[in-house]
């Protein structure tokens, strides 16, 4: 299954390369998940700054069955560590919903009440 992309980029050129590694990337969690009905991948450079260059901005957002994910605010300096950090963090929100929709996490302990109590025999503790 081909999982729709939508790769948009602001206030910089569109990248031939960068679209290929984003397309590499949502093959890796389709790999993980194939029920992801959609990827938004959102790639700006706010400022352009003269002293440390401008960092990059890279929001992902998956729309899977019963919610979204969103790994957002990811910056560097570098564009393709920016793109693998926002793919890593949307990966490991996936991997929670997974285990949550799987019912492999337990969210409310319920029985687990009891009593304390003390014994006191003839001044010994028991």
């Amino acid at each position: 299954m081909n999982v729709p992309t939508e790769i948009m980029f602001h206030q910089l050129e569109p990248s031939e390369a960068v679209e290929t590694s984003i397309q590499r990337w949502v093959t890796r969690l389709e790999h993980l998940y194939d029920r992801i009905t959609k990827c938004t991948v959102t790639i700006a450079q706010p400022h352009k700054r003269h002293r440390h260059g401008g960092e990059f901005s890279v929001s992902v957002v998956l729309e899977v069955p019963g919610g979204e994910i969103a790994a957002t605010h990811i910056r560097h300096e570098d564009i393709y560590v920016a793109v693998a950090d926002a793919f890593r963090a949307a990966r490991r929100q996936l991997a929670s919903h997974i285990d949550l929709s799987r019912g492999f996490v337990k969210t409310n302990v319920v029985g687990r009440e009891g009593k304390v109590g003390l014994n006191v025999n003839k001044h010994r503790i028991v």
